[in-house]
């Protein structure tokens, strides 16, 4: 008895690992949804990512509005902050007080960056659509409606499972789809070989192309993750559908060696936290320690 009750416990928990991975999926083509590639009906594009939206746990129109500002300014060093990963120069990080620096360390610690803070992002953040108070009503709409119907879903699944396939099956999906889904962003940005600039240098193509990764995932992660791994080519042209992404990189085999990160290389990019101007990379808090060490005083 109890070594079944163990069994059921080891595969439902291996169980939520694929689960996760489909919801992943879901958010990719909510994703294309909102770059209107999916179809070529804008009406169609929109419903389809409101509905997938109360499935994602993320209110369509907010998060269109703030993915549309990461994709314009993506890799211009002086209008950070609009849907990206919280980036700081190493000049940003030395003005900071011994606060201002621990909180930016305790941002980018591996347990907050790829657990709490996905977690919070898509349970507690996505509820209410902070930062597009200029945005008109459009967002909020969409992030009330987004949550009556997270409301409504989760009350069919309590009802017809009950509240503990829902704490300990359903939420726990979410959870760990967030963490993936947070993991993959964070690879298509901040990896060894990106690139910023100042506006002045600033350029859309050279920043989308540069700037964003080719996370050459094995073939059924990349299925799973929708293709966004090809991160360049969406930067480069975002009308491009998930599916044809693969396409592209065949079509134009020079693209496979910009910015390409392996599974393997992806982990080692965790480390990689400040923004070096004068080098032009991302470095470690341990490089600039070794940096300042080496320094004049």
């Amino acid at each position: 008895m109890r070594a079944g009750y163990v069994t059921s416990v080891i595969a439902g928990i291996l169980g939520l690992l694929p689960a996760a991975g489909l919801m992943v999926r879901l958010f990719i083509i909510q994703h294309d949804c909102g770059h209107g590639s999916l179809f070529s009906s804008r009406k169609a594009n929109d419903w389809l990512g409101r509905v997938l939206g109360i499935f994602t746990f993320t209110p369509y129109e907010y998060w269109r509005l703030q993915h549309a500002g990461h994709h314009a300014t993506s890799g211009n060093l002086d209008k950070r902050g609009i849907g990206d990963v919280e980036t700081l120069t190493v000049e940003e990080y030395l003005e900071r007080g011994k606060f201002g620096r621990t909180m930016y360390r305790l941002y980018r610690h591996p347990v907050v960056m790829f657990g709490l803070g996905p977690s919070y992002m898509f349970i507690l953040r996505h509820r209410l659509p902070i930062g597009s108070m200029k945005s008109g009503l459009k967002p909020w709409i969409s992030a009330f409606a987004t949550n009556l119907g997270i409301a409504v879903v989760s009350a069919i699944i309590i009802f017809i499972t009950g509240w503990k396939i829902f704490l300990f099956v359903y939420l726990p999906i979410i959870v760990l789809a967030a963490t993936i889904g947070m993991w993959l962003f964070y690879v298509q940005h901040q990896f060894d070989e990106t690139q910023w600039d100042r506006k002045g240098d600033w350029q859309r193509d050279t920043a989308a192309l540069h700037g964003s990764s080719f996370y050459d995932l094995p073939k059924p992660l990349m299925w799973i993750s929708g293709n966004i791994g090809i991160h360049h080519v969406h930067h480069l042209s975002s009308r491009i559908p998930f599916y044809k992404l693969p396409d592209v990189i065949k079509d134009h085999p020079e693209l496979k060696q910009i910015g390409r990160l392996t599974l393997w290389d992806s982990f080692k990019a965790v480390k990689l936290t400040l923004w070096d101007e004068e080098q032009r990379k991302l470095i470690s808090f341990r490089d600039l320690s070794l940096k300042l060490q080496s320094s004049p005083a």
